[in-house]
C-alpha cells in the first residue's frame, strides 16, 4: 500500500513540482498540496488522512510551527517532515519541540528526498547530515537533568546523555567518564532502549522534543 503525502508550501510553484517528483517515486502518493495552513486545516479530514506531510516553516499568517503544533494537536498520528531554506538552529529545534520528525533542507537532492520520507516511514525520524551534525554539535549538554522523571535515566545515564549531546567520540566520552569503551557501550544500548530511538542524532533529538533542552 502506498504512503500517502500532503504537501504544504505557499509557492505553487514549489508544491506543484514537489507533487511531480513525489509522485514519481515508487511507494508514495500525494493526496493533496495546500498552499497556506488555512487550506491544509480546511482539506484534511478524517477520511483523507497522509502518512506524511511535508511542510514549509515560513508561511503568512499561519506558519509551519503553527500547522505542526495544529496537526499535533488533532491528527497525532501524521509524520511532519519540515522542508525549509532556513538551517538555523532556533527553526530546527522549535520545529522538533511542536512536534516535526524530520528536517529537511529545500536545497536537497531528489535522492535525499526519497531517503528522508523513506526513513520517516521506516524508523520514524530524519534529519540530513548537516542539521544532524549541527544538532550534535550545538546542544548545551549543561541543561539536562532528571527532573522529568520519564523515561527514568540513572546518574551514570545522565551524565553519558549530557557528553554525547556534544562533539565527542564515544572513546573520548569514556576518558571523560573514567571507565571502559565497553562500558560506555553499556550505557549507549540502555539509553537507546529507555529512550526508543537507533542513533546517537535521534537521541539528541528525543532529549530536545521531551523538553530537556530549552530553545534559548
Amino acid at each position: 500500500m502506498a504512503t500517502s503525502v500532503v504537501i504544504v508550501d505557499d509557492h505553487e510553484l514549489m508544491a506543484q513540482a514537489l507533487s511531480g517528483l513525489i509522485q514519481k517515486f515508487d511507494t508514495y502518493e500525494v493526496l493533496f498540496e495546500a498552499y497556506s495552513g488555512q487550506e491544509l486545516t480546511q482539506k484534511i479530514h478524517y477520511d483523507l488522512i497522509p502518512d506524511i506531510v511535508l511542510l514549509d516553516i515560513h508561511m503568512p499568517i499561519m506558519d509551519g510551527f503553527m500547522v505542526c503544533e495544529w496537526l499535533k494537536t488533532h491528527y497525532p498520528s501524521v509524520k511532519v517532515l519540515a522542508l525549509s531554506m532556513s538551517d538555523k538552529e532556533e527553526s530546527i529545534i522549535r520545529m522538533l519541540k511542536c512536534g516535526a520528525i524530520g528536517y529537511l533542507l529545500k536545497g536537497c537532492k531528489p535522492h535525499e528526498l526519497k531517503h528522508a520520507m523513506d526513513a520517516v516511514v521506516s524508523q520514524g525520524y530524519y534529519y540530513s547530515g548537516y542539521v544532524a551534525s549541527h544538532l550534535i554539535n550545538n546542544v548545551n549538554p549543561n541543561v539536562l537533568d532528571n527532573s522529568y522523571g520519564s523515561p527514568r535515566l540513572n546518574e551514570r545515564e545522565i551524565s553519558f546523555v549530557k557528553l554525547a549531546c556534544s562533539e565527542l567520540t564515544y572513546s573520548q566520552i569514556a576518558d571523560k567518564m573514567c571507565v571502559s569503551p565497553r562500558t560506555v557501550d553499556g550505557y549507549r544500548e540502555s539509553v537507546f532502549e529507555k529512550l526508543d530511538v537507533k542513533s546517537r542524532v535521534g537521541m539528541v533529538i528525543k532529549a530536545i522534543q521531551i523538553g530537556i533542552y530549552e530553545v534559548p
